[in-house]
């Protein structure tokens, strides 16, 4: 019988042992999960939002990409947050107020979303606000992960942030295809009322935070603090000034600032081809799948080609391959006999395969640019940079749809539109020699040993704000 016992024990350990990655599945664990899973999660809404910006609020594609545009703000100040919860601790803890914070500002948002809102400048408010709930607890919770990484083994580098990142993959694709059944049976307040819920499991797991209260006569530790942030914000200065990092970090800029068609291209797919939201749900998870697959084959197959090669060929492809948008907008897939919801599938999964290998390279370069005792904040710093040229984007995308006078209900020049933004993802090649040489990225590799190139998938893959419409 104890012989037994002791295989059960075994077993036991050996199943929690794959579950968890080798990490003990103490509380503090299961909180840092949970607030992942949540990020994951809150995809729900993407397609209601969409939906409910066109539909009830009655926008243009024009509107909606400069709301959009609006609502990534807040990730455009993540490193400001981190410093905040070093500097600002609240009742002496630096990490679980913020984290309770932010789950009640996520739900207060939603319910506004699902109750109060009925105006352009409301909703704005209160997305941006959803947009700077996730964005706040992305920050403390990345601030853990690093914590509890340091103490990690050789073995198991990196495993806990690739068990972040798999946790919030997993909400993603469990609400991939929700997103579109869900509105199929309910109104989109209803879906924002759902959403408000799973803020207030980020406010309720970080009671579990292993975190002691900051002594008031801790005078000593603060000027401490102090030093340690003005050496920080030198270390950053000096990393920044030095060219081999800010030039790639203009490319990045440049290379993700074109201008898209998204917000035209969704009210195209639902007042012109009809496109139900239970099918529009069916592509997301479709794409979701399909950036997972992009993942592995850069993995598997391209992660050890230079820089410059991948970025030019990748940018190259994927302009190609945009420009079969085309036949979609001018109805041409009709006469070559392909149905437009088989077409947009195949579209969206390989030009979804395309774009994950291309922001897996983002990844890697911007292992290779952060410089050690300053990766977490210069790389939040550069995910600041790349969501700034998001942001850009959506505004050059609305500005040129304006000036093209595409609306919810003509679309004559969606072609163009789709032309220009197309083209428009060739203008970076210019500037590719401003990335870094063959022989420098080996230097990766020693990162991807110590963990931090996991750490930047998670962050990559998590953090980044996602379009709200099909691509």
């Amino acid at each position: 019988m104890l012989i037994q016992s002791s295989g059960l024990s075994k077993v036991k350990d050996s199943v929690r042992e794959k579950i968890f990655l080798g990490n003990e599945p103490n509380a503090e664990l299961i909180a840092i999960l949970a607030v992942y899973f949540v990020q994951g999660i809150l995809g729900l809404s993407r397609l209601a939002i969409s939906f409910f910006l066109k539909d009830e609020l009655l926008l243009s594609p024009v509107q909606v990409s400069a709301l959009l545009g609006i609502a990534f703000l807040p990730w455009m100040i993540k490193p400001a947050f981190g410093f905040i919860s070093d500097g600002l601790p609240i009742f002496g803890y630096r990490r679980r107020p913020y984290l309770i914070l932010s789950g009640i500002l996520g739900t207060v948002s939603w319910v506004s979303l699902a109750t109060i809102v009925h105006t352009t400048w409301a909703a704005t408010i209160a997305i941006t606000l959803s947009s700077l709930s996730v964005a706040l607890s992305d920050v403390i919770v990345d601030s853990l992960v690093i914590e509890r990484a340091r103490n990690e083994s050789q073995a198991k580098a990196g495993s806990l942030q690739s068990l972040c990142w798999g946790i919030s993959a997993i909400g993603g694709l469990i609400t991939a295809y929700f997103s579109g059944l869900l509105l199929q049976h309910f109104t989109t307040r209803t879906v924002f009322w759902i959403t408000a819920l799973f803020p207030l499991i980020v406010s309720g797991v970080a009671w579990l935070i292993a975190e002691s209260p900051i002594s008031k006569n801790a005078k000593d530790s603060n000027d401490t603090n102090s030093l340690t942030i003005k050496h920080q914000l030198g270390q950053l200065r000096q990393a920044l000034s030095q060219k081999t990092i800010w030039l790639p970090t203009l490319f990045i800029f440049i290379w993700q600032a074109t201008p898209n068609a998204d917000s035209a291209f969704f009210y195209f797919s639902t007042n012109e081809l009809h496109f139900e939201p239970e099918f529009l749900g069916r592509v997301h998870l479709v794409t979701s799948f399909a950036s997972l697959a992009g993942v592995w084959i850069f993995q598997r197959f391209l992660k050890g080609i230079p820089f410059r090669v991948i970025f030019a060929w990748s940018t190259v492809i994927s302009s190609m391959l945009g420009m079969t948008m085309l036949l979609l907008v001018t109805h041409t897939n009709r006469l070559l006999g392909i149905d437009d919801h088989w077409f947009s599938l195949g579209d969206s999964l390989v030009l979804s395969v395309m774009g994950k290998i291309a922001f897996m390279q983002v990844m890697v370069l911007a292992a290779r640019l952060c410089p050690s005792g300053v990766e977490a904040t210069l790389f939040a710093l550069l995910m600041s940079v790349f969501n700034l040229a998001g942001t850009f984007s959506h505004a050059l995308g609305a500005l040129i749809t304006y000036w093209l006078g595409i609306t919810a209900t003509n679309f004559d020049l969606l072609w163009l539109l789709v032309l220009i933004t197309n083209l428009s993802t060739l203008l970076p090649l210019p500037f590719v020699n401003w990335l870094p040489a063959a022989e420098e990225k080996n230097q990766t590799a020693k990162d991807e040993k110590q963990g931090f190139l996991p750490d930047l998938m998670s962050e990559l893959i998590i953090s980044t704000p996602e379009s709200e419409v099909v691509d």
